[in-house]
């Protein structure tokens, strides 16, 4: 029997609902923060290595603007991707697990992520 459902193979014509992009933003903020740990464990060896070592990580995060971009954007990543854990937490216990429910979860994630993103980027600049 041949089933008569339409079939969309083109994922770019489907519109997905904020709680399915904010859930796969917070899949692509957890694997950028893994990565951005390379970043952040050279910058702790440098550091810890000496005061020169000290210094020069000082220096490269003050003056170089690919360091800053580098470091706000992986504050960045880990903001959003706590704020959707912490949705994520509060679903665990039932709050909020309706479709309208979780559409204004993903919104207030979405809020609140954008202020903490904003006042990372004061914080580095």
């Amino acid at each position: 029997m041949k089933s008569k459902r339409p079939v969309n193979l083109d994922i770019s014509t489907i519109k997905l609902p904020l709680s399915a992009l904010t859930s796969i933003t917070h899949r692509i903020t957890g694997v950028i923060m893994f990565v951005g740990l390379i970043f952040m464990f050279w910058a702790l060896e440098v550091s810890l290595s000496s005061p020169e070592g000290f210094e020069s990580v000082k220096t490269v995060l003050q003056q170089n603007f690919l360091a800053k971009f580098v470091l706000w954007g992986l504050l960045s990543a880990l903001a959003y991707h706590c704020v959707a854990g912490f949705k994520h937490l509060i679903m665990d216990l039932d709050i909020g697990v309706t479709l309208e429910g979780g559409h204004k979860m993903s919104q207030a994630v979405v809020i609140v992520s954008v202020v903490l993103i904003l006042l990372a980027g004061v914080w580095v600049w």
